[in-house]
């Protein structure tokens, strides 16, 4: 079956080659996409762990303040930065309802990491969004953009070039940045 592809005309043969190279490359982008749907299936529920260089508790605002080499886990998701603010809420109970982690960002889980300026964890909209410089790895592939923003509750993600942390107004579209990546193509094992 392998000596019937050398028969077909250079513009079939060519077609076949295109069709393969992009099909391997949409199979690698849903690899990087895998990323987020692993953070999809995050469960948001499980106990918050951290350890930091200093703790502030600022009580009247209902606010922890982390700061040097923060160390936030849950569940197998682990992130890092160099401080971080955890809003909570104390209606009879605390419960967190929003993590901000500022510097150098890194979100880790498995083998996947994602990097950025900052990343907002909104336990209440079930949103996790990252901006400024998200660089996204897994395996050998990349994905580069602005701002990630991963929906927990409908398993969405996305990539922009925007680095803001919200969509701009109608009317006001900007040509922010752009998206880019690479991916790492497996070698035929065929020779040809």
């Amino acid at each position: 079956m392998s000596n019937s592809v050398s028969l077909l005309p250079a513009t079939k043969r060519s077609a076949k080659l295109a069709l393969a190279s992009f099909t391997a490359t949409a199979l690698l982008f849903a690899g990087i996409e895998l990323h987020a749907q692993a953070i999809a299936s995050h469960n948001s529920s499980a106990p918050v762990s951290y350890s930091a260089d200093r703790i502030e508790l600022q009580d009247r605002q209902n606010r922890v303040v982390l700061s040097g080499d923060v160390r936030i886990e849950q569940a197998g998701l682990t992130v890092r930065a160099a401080r971080t603010l955890v809003n909570y809420s104390d209606a009879g109970e605390l419960s967190i309802e929003r993590i901000t982690a500022i510097g150098g960002v890194t979100v880790t889980r498995g083998s996947e990491t994602a990097r950025g300026d900052t990343a907002i964890y909104d336990f209440n909209r079930q949103i996790i969004t990252m901006a400024g410089n998200v660089r996204i790895n897994r395996g050998g592939d990349t994905l580069n953009g602005g701002r990630l923003v991963i929906d927990l509750n409908s398993g969405v993600s996305s990539v922009d070039g925007r680095a803001a942390g919200s969509s701009p107004v109608a009317g006001s579209e900007t040509s922010g940045g752009r998206v880019s990546g690479s991916f790492a193509v497996p070698q035929n094992s065929g020779g040809n």
